[in-house]
């Protein structure tokens, strides 16, 4: 039953969080979905939420859902924009897609207060720095 089915392990993609500057030439930052293998993702779908405690209260954001066709090997996607007011919260990114006739699923968390330039690396394929999840 249950324990007979063993879900794909997900390698090789990350998600990031990047400040750069808007159309507008404001900073700003975003969160990509980066594709390190060469496999093209087909069908991916991203749900993003933010949940926790802000001055004691218990907080959660809206739930966001993104789709993308493809996304090729080695590249990567804007998913979103993200506002600093979030950050002091964990949010929450549950990615699925497929490689050919395979179901892929993986979550990824950027903890309370994670996402700070304190935490910044080189990311892979972007050569921009940034806060990353594999």
């Amino acid at each position: 039953m249950r324990k007979d089915i063993s879900p794909p392990k997900v390698e090789g993609i990350a998600m990031a969080v990047v400040r750069e500057t808007d159309e507008d030439g404001a900073p700003a930052w975003y969160v990509y979905l980066i594709n390190q293998n060469n496999a093209m993702l087909e069908n991916v779908l991203v749900s993003s939420r933010g949940y926790g405690e802000l001055e004691g209260e218990a907080r959660k954001t809206s739930e966001m859902r993104h789709h993308l066709e493809r996304l090729g090997p080695k590249s990567w996607a804007r998913i979103e924009r993200i506002v600093e007011d979030v950050f002091p919260l964990s949010n929450q990114y549950w990615l699925s897609f497929y490689i050919g006739p395979e179901l892929h699923d993986k979550k990824y968390i950027f903890l309370a207060g994670s996402i700070d330039e304190a935490n910044f690396t080189l990311l892979p394929l972007m050569n921009v720095r940034g806060v990353m999840i594999e």
